[in-house]
């Protein structure tokens, strides 16, 4: 009999295959007194740069398979192995104590990965996994013990681990392994966002599969529903295959809208856009049919690296993305960092909240040196294509006017040293923080377009951290408070004759696609791999009878009661 396993559904599709438990290996550590600090100090040195040079060639081919930001992981991993405040304490400790360096590095590591996984915010404790994966492997190298390479694998499996490291995620080989399941993550760890850039099905979260899942035993994983079935009987595999072949044949028909308009049943066009990090990720929103990129986040350009991009690296990368998207638009959100992204070169001091702290706008507005270097890059790049500037967290419509005023001045002074510039750079902000949203009449007079990013949006409104597992319930797309807000800023914006665009998660999800659409959204900005997908839920939708439905659930009083209804009426499930 079959065991099903729940978790969370991290990547779309459906594998079925044997399970590879690829098992943490245990690296004992034990102590020991050394007498010659010097020729300890010095294998350790030789086993760092070994390690360095490992994760060199992973980054190289992380980046040539995956793309460019998922290679930053990596680069992020070599910066922590030349990072004083992590290398430092264990030299010291080793000088003072007389003590071997593999019990310095188990002693400094666990200590940084305690402190971070205290810590309150994503970003954060993604940094206690990644200086796990990179203890690790040092320690591993020290030790004189061959870490488990997971692109060894040969043969089709599923695998089944507590969790994957980023090293680990980046060295499956796609030929072989089918999908893999994991005891812990969720759908923003760094394994299931390579996942889905793998295009490989995936669930994590599920708490057991490792004492559950012995190597060999049939394994299906359902990154549909974020099932797991072990041991599955033949008519459960009988109906899994069908299944399988059910959803690679709704691909090849979604692949057929590729070059299409979005349109609704009743003629409504709406625009639909994918999100990107970097200027590879392009490729991905023209190949699934993106008629505009939503959200370029520049803070990859400043992440994974000693210090600022210099306005030439800018230029070069705006230019590219607009270059490739031949004249579709292309919103550029100004630098976003602080709350759950961090510069460390930047040194700025620890805060309480970072969340509701120095960050976004905030800091550009104070550290204007860094912000001015962003707007002539993209001042100088407008000329290449069709680009949209927007400034993230506007609080009030002060800081708008100083952004506003800032980029004027730039491109004033470009324009005075003979360097053309586009006169039709429209200029607009995100709609994340609550008073924005209830103060959209007043800036849609000012703005050219708002983009709403719910993400925010939802844990600024319902004082929620969505990172916190003991209030994620509270983390509610569907909420009629925050479909309030949404609906308001889409009147605001029409008002004025502005246009609204969506760039948060909420823009891709089938329960809320209907509900916007009914809203009036004119642009949704999703995960490129969504994009068509979106549109047949939409080709297949009447915007005349979504306006009946929204209008509907602004009325209700849950979330859940506004998902049953949309699932029950529109989704007819």
């Amino acid at each position: 009999m079959s065991t099903t396993i729940e978790g969370i559904a991290a990547s779309p599709g459906i594998c079925i295959a044997k399970a590879f438990r690829l098992q943490n290996q245990e690296l004992q550590v034990v102590k020991t007194s050394v007498t010659n600090t010097e020729e300890e100090l010095q294998r350790f040195d030789k086993m760092l740069e070994k390690t360095k040079a490992e994760l060199d060639v992973i980054k190289t081919e992380t980046s040539k398979k995956l793309g460019e930001d998922k290679a930053e992981i990596f680069a992020a991993h070599l910066l922590i192995l030349s990072d004083p405040e992590f290398i430092q304490p264990i030299k010291d400790k080793v000088t003072t104590d007389q003590v071997n360096v593999e019990y310095a590095l188990n002693e400094v590591a666990a200590m940084f990965i305690a402190m971070f996984e205290n810590m309150d915010n994503e970003y954060m404790r993604e940094r206690a996994a990644d200086i796990r994966d990179v203890s690790k492997r040092l320690l591993g190298h020290l030790l004189g013990i061959e870490i488990i390479n997971p692109s060894t694998i040969s043969e089709e499996v599923v695998i089944i681990a507590e969790d994957l490291t980023p090293s680990d995620t980046a060295q499956l080989n796609r030929q072989f392994v089918k999908g893999f399941t994991t005891d812990i993550g969720g759908r923003t760890s760094h394994s299931a966002i390579m996942a889905r850039s793998m295009e490989i099905p995936a669930v994590v979260g599920t708490k057991h599969v490792m004492s559950v899942i012995e190597n060999d035993m049939t394994v299906i994983v359902d990154g549909i529903e974020g099932k797991v079935l072990v041991n599955p009987t033949e008519d459960e595999i009988k109906q899994y295959n069908a299944k399988k072949i059910a959803y690679e044949t709704q691909r090849k028909e979604w692949a057929k809208l590729k070059n299409e308009k979005t349109v609704t049943m009743d003629s409504h066009q709406v625009e639909l856009g994918g999100n990107i990090g970097t200027p590879q990720d392009v490729k991905g929103v023209l190949e699934n049919g993106g008629e505009a990129v939503g959200l370029y986040r520049t803070e990859f350009l400043y992440m994974g690296r000693s210090q600022l991009p210099t306005e030439e690296e800018q230029f070069q990368a705006y230019k590219t993305v607009l270059e490739s998207m031949e004249g579709k638009p292309v919103v550029v959100r100004t630098l976003d960092i602080g709350g759950d992204k961090e510069l460390p070169y930047l040194d700025l001091p620890k805060e309480m909240n970072p969340f509701l702290g120095f960050r976004a706008i905030r800091l550009c507005l104070s550290m204007q040196d860094m912000f001015r270097t962003q707007l002539r890059a993209l001042l100088r790049a407008s000329t290449y294509g069709n680009l949209k500037i927007m400034f993230p967290m506007i609080a009030t419509i002060d800081e708008y006017h100083q952004a506003k005023s800032i980029l004027f001045e730039e491109k004033k002074q470009l324009q005075e040293t003979g360097i053309q510039v586009s006169n039709n750079i429209e200029i607009g902000i995100m709609v994340e923080i609550p008073s924005t949203a209830v103060m959209a009449d007043v800036f849609a007079k000012e703005v050219d377009f708002f983009s709403i990013g719910t993400n925010d949006l939802i844990q600024y409104t319902l004082a929620a951290d969505r990172m916190n597992e003991r209030v994620s319930y509270l983390y509610q797309p569907y909420n009629p408070a925050i479909l309030r807000l949404i609906k308001n800023v889409i009147d605001a914006a029409h008002t004025h004759g502005k246009w609204v665009g969506m760039c948060g998660e909420m823009a891709g999800d089938e329960v809320a696609i209907p509900i916007l659409l009914g809203l009036g959204l004119d642009e949704f900005s999703m995960s490129a791999t969504s994009i068509l997908k979106a549109r047949s839920q939409i080709s297949m939708l009447s915007r005349s009878d979504m306006k009946t439905i929204a209008e509907k659930v602004l009325t209700m009083q849950s979330s859940e009661e506004v998902q049953a209804f949309i699932k029950s009426t529109v989704l007819n499930r």
